[in-house]
């Protein structure tokens, strides 16, 4: 079950995970729900399922009304912003949401020692 992040087990999570190669879910959305408020707004979203990496160390920062999170590549970062939730799943899964008022979906960041199976496997 989600709960509000708490950043310091957040991050010892995180850091467990670093220097091993993990599988990596990363999704973002505003769906359907800017057309629903603005007909002209446009709906905008991003979506990667089992990439393969391993971060050298990643960073949870907040931003206010929610959390960052950033994971160091050899040449690069993968980041999310406006995280709000996380649970460890039976799986030992870290995974993280980001939730607007209504409880809707904005963004999840995940991140795994195993492949993530199919969509019935997170955000139960």
């Amino acid at each position: 079950m989600m709960e509000p992040i708490k950043p310091e087990k957040v991050q010892d999570i995180i850091d467990n995970f670093s220097e091993k190669p993990v599988y990596v879910h990363l999704e973002t959305t505003n769906g359907a729900y800017a057309s629903h408020f603005n007909e002209k707004a446009h709906n905008v979203g991003a979506f990667i399922r089992n990439a393969h990496v391993t971060y050298e160390h990643g960073k949870i920062i907040s931003t206010g009304g929610g959390y960052r999170v950033g994971l160091k590549l050899e040449l690069g970062w993968v980041y999310a912003e406006g995280l709000t939730d996380y649970e460890v799943d039976e799986h030992n899964r870290l995974l993280m949401a980001g939730h607007d008022e209504q409880g809707r979906l904005m963004v999840a960041l995940e991140i795994s020692e195993t492949p993530f199976a199919h969509e019935a496997d997170y955000h139960e």
